[in-house]
């Protein structure tokens, strides 16, 4: 992160907090979903707890891009947090 200006390290740490925010949500999805099955209820399923993890596997090695690289791989890297982000809460919790 040496040299890096303001703007891409501001990036790199927005782009932290929302995949770890991601992470978070895909262990709470996963526990709930355990839980659920353990107790008798029903839990949010297993095609919104793989989608969950995988979103969350994918953010995280977009995560790696943002703070190892510079430039224009930053960016990608982010627009990927970002998008993959998004793409899970709409599909996962807004539809």
């Amino acid at each position: 992160m040496t040299g890096a200006g303001v703007g891409l390290r501001f990036l790199r740490g927005v782009c932290g907090v929302v995949t770890a925010g991601l992470v978070v949500l895909a262990i709470c999805v996963a526990v709930t979903q355990y839980l659920g099955h353990s107790r008798g209820f029903p839990g949010p399923g297993a095609l919104s707890v793989a989608a969950h993890v995988l979103a969350a596997v994918v953010v995280v090695l977009a995560q790696r891009v943002v703070d190892h690289r510079r430039g224009s791989a930053a960016v990608l890297g982010a627009i990927v947090v970002f998008g993959v982000s998004g793409l899970v809460l709409w599909t996962q919790w807004w539809q």
